[in-house]
């Protein structure tokens, strides 16, 4: 069998065995066994690709060129594995500022309150206040690694321009905390970013919800040094996306089209459907089964599809991934409802042909909405969910607490709460609110939780509000 590879690149290095030779109109030609190669594997110096194509005989004795599907599949991933292995890019932080930050964060972010309900069984009483905490709660750790290497690269580079590409994490008081150490959030408007501000000798920050694949090239493109915060578990979901590439399944992915982890997932895609929840799902499902209006299905996801989808094509196999941040429960159904839809439309023997799934909700999201759901059914006056208003994490405790029909309230900061016995707080669907007398006097209980992007100091500092409010309002 003869190959070819399509050369799109000043110069190549091969990587597998095989005899290569110029085969002109830039291929290299291919003369060996077929699998000595590796479809769409990148053997190029630079940022372009070397992509393998099959060799064809025509009428006339010569080759036509087809590029495999394999490789348009792989070739996303290759260029994020080319960008990733650059010397420009950084995803361990630097060793040498580790123990210093350790110390500053330590020092913002700890609290000896949340200590205390810690050893005191996830319960403390002041006053006529008991506050219960959730078994889990806050920081996660992914989080804690991207703030930390964040804090890591002012340290290491103290004089340059330094930008995040979006806010770190979703929490407006780490993001300040950035913001007072000179660094820089790129312009954006509605959902686009002007990276043109970014100069030669800048070092660009990757938030934890990771960027996109378009964003790292044009970065990687300028040469300027990018370290990558981009959460590992953002990661696996680019990973499985690979993985339904690679046996051409469409990726429907559970999550907010316009949320940053989404945008920067899907980028990863070759082609893709976000659902929002399972209503979106049932509407997807229903159409896979028994067909629909093609044009009313596009103009609902129009903006949550891959440019060219076309649903009476791109439907017939899926593969299952979501944001990462989403519940867990909904995410689960989501998935066995696609799985049996599939298997009613195709049959059963065809299921491994048409749908896959691996889990890919973090374990940061599972622990808190766990100890949630455990927190809901103990006895409480109210609750309090604390957490970034553009938390997607935290909206769905929120959203936990009231579908269990409980009294619960939503802040982002220790602002939130006061002056006097007010408050200013959200719904899980965003809604805004400001409620007069929230404390009622008398012994009060509080349920407490807090998103995965929340600092111990802030739930603290939000509590003792509380404290003072009941004090002087009892």
């Amino acid at each position: 069998e003869r190959y070819a590879l399509d050369l799109k690149m000043e110069s190549a290095f091969v990587v597998g065995g095989g005899v290569l030779k110029h085969g002109g109109c830039g291929r290299i030609e291919v003369c060996g066994a077929r699998n000595a190669w590796k479809d769409g594997a990148c053997i190029a110096r630079g940022s372009k690709r070397v992509v393998l194509v099959k060799m064809e005989a025509n009428k006339s004795g010569g080759a036509t060129t087809t590029t495999t599907k394999e490789s348009e599949k792989e070739s996303k991933r290759n260029m994020r594995r080319e960008i990733m292995a650059s010397d420009k890019f950084n995803r361990r932080g630097f060793k040498a500022s580790k123990e210093e930050v350790e110390g500053m964060m330590t020092s913002e972010f700890t609290s000896e309150l949340i200590k205390e309900l810690r050893e005191e069984a996830y319960t403390v009483k002041r006053g006529d206040i008991t506050v219960k905490l959730a078994k889990s709660y806050g920081f996660c750790w992914g989080v804690e690694r991207a703030v930390a290497i964040a804090y890591e690269t002012r340290q290491q580079y103290p004089t340059e321009t330094l930008w995040l590409t979006n806010e770190v994490i979703h929490n407006p008081i780490v993001n300040q905390r950035l913001a007072d150490m000179g660094v820089k959030f790129v312009p954006q408007e509605g959902l686009t970013k002007d990276l043109t501000v970014v100069n030669d000798g800048d070092v660009v920050i990757l938030p934890a919800f990771g960027a996109t694949l378009e964003e790292m090239q044009y970065l990687t493109s300028r040469g300027v040094q990018i370290v990558d915060t981009t959460c590992p578990w953002v990661s696996k979901v680019w990973n499985t996306l690979d993985r339904h590439q690679r046996v051409n399944c469409t990726s429907v992915i559970h999550g907010k089209w316009k949320h940053e982890e989404t945008i920067a997932t899907a980028s990863f895609a070759e082609k893709y459907l976000i659902v929002l929840n399972l209503d979106e799902a049932k509407y997807v499902c229903d159409y896979i089964a028994n067909g629909g209006d093609r044009e009313e299905f596009l103009e609902k996801f129009k903006n949550a599809v891959s440019e060219g989808f076309d649903p009476d094509v791109d439907l017939q196999a899926v593969g299952i991934a979501n944001q990462t941040t989403m519940l867990k429960g909904e995410t689960e159904e989501i998935g066995k409802l696609f799985e049996k839809t599939m298997m009613q439309r195709y049959g059963v023997k065809e299921i491994a042909n048409r749908f896959i799934a691996f889990n890919t909700i973090c374990d940061a999201t599972q622990e808190r909405q766990d100890a949630m759901y455990e927190l809901v059914n103990e006895p409480q006056d109210l609750m309090l969910v604390i957490g970034g208003f553009n938390s997607s994490n935290t909206s769905h405790l929120q959203e936990i607490a009231e579908h269990a029909g409980l009294t619960s309230y939503w802040v982002n900061s220790p602002e939130c709460i006061g002056p006097g016995n007010t408050l200013l707080y959200r719904k899980s669907d965003g809604s805004e609110f400001t409620l007069n007398d929230f404390l009622p006097s008398g012994p009060v209980t509080i349920a407490v939780t807090s998103g995965a992007s929340t600092p111990d100091k802030v739930v603290e500092d939000c509590l003792e509000r509380v404290f003072m409010i009941h004090k002087l309002h009892a």
